[in-house]
């Protein structure tokens, strides 16, 4: 097979390159535009393969979409490339709705001219679902769409178009909506990297409001072998949820970063607890209060189920960051990285550093 994936640059579009030429026989493509989060040493040892390609492409260029997929008429096309920081689609919404809506938009008429597609994979968040309350509920795939911030405006848009295309033009279209997703390689703007390099450090760590916010949390890995089976052997015209089953209020997981940093490079200084740099600040505009995922669906039908723990995976992932300083320590130079964004519906706020919300949803 033929295997197109754009923002394979990305946190989960490189996990699903590695996978891809580590454990198939397929020719991958990977299409990225080479934002600020991408990142080459993330498919390194993918991009010694023969059977691995790389186009530089912004999705919102029509006529480059259309003559890169023209070129590789692929069998499959798994569609990652998105913004996807909630903090970064408050300060500037335009970018969202041309990256997540214009360019699904130009790729998915180029796939309408693919001969040899046989399925196009977009992948979502539960976020286009809107929020849930604290004391219980789950989205299913026929959750009403509610969303809440330009980023999950943008994301609901999109699947409304993949839809769309299916629908008219018979489209061999499949989606996938995913909850909260960590592991490694991901940028450092997001909860669960920002937050260990700060612990290390012994800096302060902002936590929006009170940090009663709860998101269901999926590793990359297990996201990763989701969408080969959705990819695969998913209905056409079928929406999938996929969901780690690993609910955690923020807080809950920043006590759970502290705890593994502490458990690796002891308390600080002082003797105190890593606990005690945690900071509450003022919470972000429209923060979903829960989300929460009801995977029965891609369990029952294509057999799907998590394979990481919450606690144990956390504790794994904070245990990477901790070992690969040479992977992200370049990265909080770039534009953003580590930076706290998303106080104001108008424009940033200078303020102490990446805070503690929403983070790692579904696209790259």
């Amino acid at each position: 097979m033929r295997v197109l994936v754009t923002g394979g640059l990305g946190f989960i579009g490189s996990a699903l390159v590695r996978r891809l030429i580590a454990d198939t026989d397929h020719e991958v493509l990977n299409l990225d535009r080479v934002s600020y989060s991408s990142s080459f040493e993330s498919v390194a040892a993918a991009a010694e393969s023969p059977r691995y390609r790389f186009a530089q492409v912004d999705l919102v260029d029509a006529a480059a979409v259309d003559g890169v997929v023209a070129g590789f008429d692929p069998h499959r096309i798994m569609h990652l490339a998105a913004e996807s920081h909630v903090d970064r689609s408050i300060d500037g919404p335009r970018a969202f709705v041309e990256s997540n809506i214009v360019g699904t938009a130009n790729l998915l008429e180029a796939a309408r001219r693919a001969p040899a597609l046989q399925r196009f994979l977009h992948i979502s968040t539960d976020e286009v679902f809107g929020s849930l309350p604290l004391d219980g509920g789950h989205f299913t795939e026929d959750t009403p769409y509610d969303p809440r911030s330009p980023y999950s405006a943008s994301k609901a848009s999109a699947d409304h178009l993949v839809r769309a295309w299916g629908e008219t033009f018979g489209l061999p279209v499949v989606i996938t909506n995913c909850s909260n997703n960590y592991g490694p390689y991901q940028f450092p703007e997001k909860l669960i990297p920002l937050l260990t390099i700060k612990a290390a450090r012994g800096e302060p760590l902002p936590v929006y409001g009170a940090g009663v916010n709860v998101r269901d949390w999926l590793h990359v890995d297990d996201h990763v072998t989701a969408l080969l089976l959705a990819v695969e052997r998913g209905d056409v015209g079928r929406s999938y949820n996929v969901g780690g089953g690993g609910e955690r209020s923020n807080l809950h997981m920043v006590h759970g970063i502290c705890d593994a940093v502490e458990a690796r490079l002891g308390p600080l200084p002082s003797g105190g607890s890593r606990r005690e740099l945690i900071t509450f600040v003022t919470d972000r505009p429209g923060h979903d209060l829960r989300y929460a995922i009801d995977s029965s669906r891609i369990r029952a039908e294509l057999g799907w189920a998590p394979g990481h723990h919450i606690d144990q995976g956390l504790a794994d992932t904070v245990g990477w960051y901790l070992d690969n300083e040479a992977w992200w320590g370049p990265l909080l130079d770039r534009t953003g990285g580590g930076a706290r964004v998303g106080l104001s519906p108008v424009a940033a706020v200078p303020g102490p550093g990446g805070a503690a919300g929403d983070s790692g949803g579904a696209a790259t």
